[in-house]
C-alpha cells in the first residue's frame, strides 16, 4: 500500500512538471508572436510618419513645400495655398491617409466642424 502511495505521488509530481512545462512552452511561442506582432505594428506606425514627412516632397504633391505648416496631431498640414507666392488663394486642412485608412473619430469631428465653417480667427495679446 505504501509503495502504490509514493508511485502515485510520483506520477502526480511527474505530471504536474510535464504540465508546467507544456505551459511554459506554450507562453513562450505565445509571447514570441506578440513581440513579433508589436514589432511589425511599430514598424508600420513609423513607416507612416515617415511617409506623412515625405508626401510633400514628392513629385506630384499638389501644394509648394514653402505653403505648409505641419501640424501632425489630427490634421497632418495646414496648406497657406499661394502664401509663398504673395497670393494667398485659400487655407487646407490636410489629412495625408494611405488608400486603405479612414478618418477617425477626431478627424471626423474636424472635417464636420470645417463642412459647417465653425472656424474662427482669433488675437490674443498677452498684457
Amino acid at each position: 500500500m505504501k509503495d502504490n502511495l509514493g508511485l502515485i505521488i510520483l506520477c502526480i509530481i511527474i505530471w504536474i512538471f510535464i504540465g508546467y512545462l507544456i505551459a511554459k512552452l506554450y507562453f513562450i511561442v505565445a509571447m514570441k508572436k506578440q513581440r513579433k506582432d508589436a514589432v511589425s505594428q511599430s514598424r508600420s506606425v513609423v513607416l507612416w510618419h515617415v511617409n506623412e514627412k515625405i508626401a510633400p516632397l514628392l513629385p506630384n504633391f499638389p501644394y509648394s513645400y514653402k505653403d505648409l505648416v505641419f501640424l501632425g496631431k489630427w490634421i497632418d498640414y495646414l496648406v497657406f495655398d499661394g502664401l509663398s507666392y504673395g497670393n494667398l488663394k485659400r487655407i487646407i486642412f490636410l489629412e495625408i491617409k494611405s488608400w486603405v485608412s479612414n478618418l477617425n473619430r477626431n478627424e471626423r469631428m474636424i472635417k464636420d466642424c470645417i463642412d459647417r465653417r465653425a472656424i474662427t480667427y482669433e488675437v490674443r495679446r498677452k498684457n
